[in-house]
């Protein structure tokens, strides 16, 4: 009902005479609108232009990639070992709630610790032995300069 009310207190004008133009001013005189065919214009050398850097973009992609090769791949090597060491450390938590394992682990651990002790840290002729590993390791590893670091 409000709604027929406010429709009947406006009302349009039906014919080009009732309508009233700006006090004073000349229909002539008014600014005209830019012709339609200019945002056409615009549209097209926007497109040109996306057009023109989609077509480089596999050659500036080479470009930089071959320009920062080594940082590159540093920043890949980084998140890598970030995403291994968060997929361990959720594969050890899910080990470690499954009900025996831990302790079983811990017990493992445990003996293995004691077993180096009394076989390779209590005796010197042992601990020698162990040097002598660890030094030869060390060469085989990293070659046989290493008495140098």
């Amino acid at each position: 009902m409000d709604a027929n009310l406010q429709q009947s207190e406006y009302a349009t004008p039906t014919s080009p005479k009732e309508m009233v133009a700006i006090a004073g001013s000349n229909p002539q005189s008014l600014p005209m609108l830019p012709p339609a065919s200019e945002p056409e214009n615009q549209l097209q050398e926007f497109g040109q232009q996306v057009s023109d850097s989609l077509a480089k973009l596999p050659e500036n992609l080479g470009r930089f990639f071959s320009e920062y090769k080594k940082p590159i791949i540093n920043v890949g090597l980084f998140i890598a070992a970030i995403v291994a060491v968060k997929i361990v450390l959720a594969i050890l938590d899910a080990i470690n709630h499954i009900p025996l394992l831990s302790p079983t682990f811990e017990l493992v651990g445990i003996s293995y610790s004691t077993w180096f002790t009394f076989r390779y840290l209590l005796k010197d002729s042992t601990r020698q032995e162990l040097s002598a590993n660890i030094q030869s390791l060390k060469e085989q590893t990293f070659g046989s300069n290493v008495s140098e670091m």
